[in-house]
């Protein structure tokens, strides 16, 4: 862990320069796996500490001293450290990381039982047949029988820029978030 927060792979191409941004323990239960910090996370070094994580956080009905209780939920981006600015908002991920990083990571947290790949690019690397729509990805879950059970959790990225995907499908938030929160706190044993 100590290893993938002082890394500095990227830092001739990373325009704030390298600050790691991930929490990961043994006994943590939950793994988020989301995109790449923004310019606040990347300011503060706490991870979805955004008006995305407010959201994220509203869809899973947790506390913040829940949601950073790193015994309980891990946070692993596909990139850990902000990336720097595109056309359309923040760039993708830079390549590097996950491929660097995630197999050491995943293998130091046996107890995960659930894991939430938030946005497409987690969903690329992790959902077999990642080439898959988000939606394709998502709805599935609105079966409480495959939201139950399973171990890869799709979600849209909850950043203020998907307002338009969730009001075009209010299906998420009316089947799927419920089932979500209930496959968490089965998995927290709330």
């Amino acid at each position: 862990m100590h290893e993938a927060r002082s890394c500095r792979v990227c830092e001739a191409v990373l325009p704030l320069g390298p600050r790691p941004v991930v929490r990961a323990s043994a006994t943590a239960r939950v793994l988020i796996i989301g995109q790449a910090p923004g310019t606040r996370v990347h300011a503060t070094g706490i991870p979805w500490n955004d008006p995305s994580g407010e959201r994220l956080r509203d869809w899973l009905a947790v506390s913040p001293d829940i949601f950073y209780d790193v015994g309980r939920i891990a946070i692993m981006p596909m990139g850990f450290c902000y990336p720097g600015r595109g056309r359309g908002g923040d760039m993708p991920p830079r390549p590097e990381c996950a491929p660097l990083w995630h197999p050491p990571l995943l293998a130091a947290m046996p107890a995960v039982e659930l894991v939430l790949l938030v946005g497409q690019y987690a969903q690329k690397r992790y959902l077999q047949g990642g080439q898959a729509s988000l939606t394709e990805n998502v709805r599935p879950f609105q079966d409480p029988a495959v939201a139950s059970a399973a171990h890869w959790f799709p979600l849209p990225h909850p950043s203020p820029r998907n307002t338009r995907w969730l009001q075009q499908r209010p299906w998420f938030e009316a089947q799927v978030v419920p089932l979500l929160r209930q496959r968490l706190r089965s998995v927290l044993g709330q």
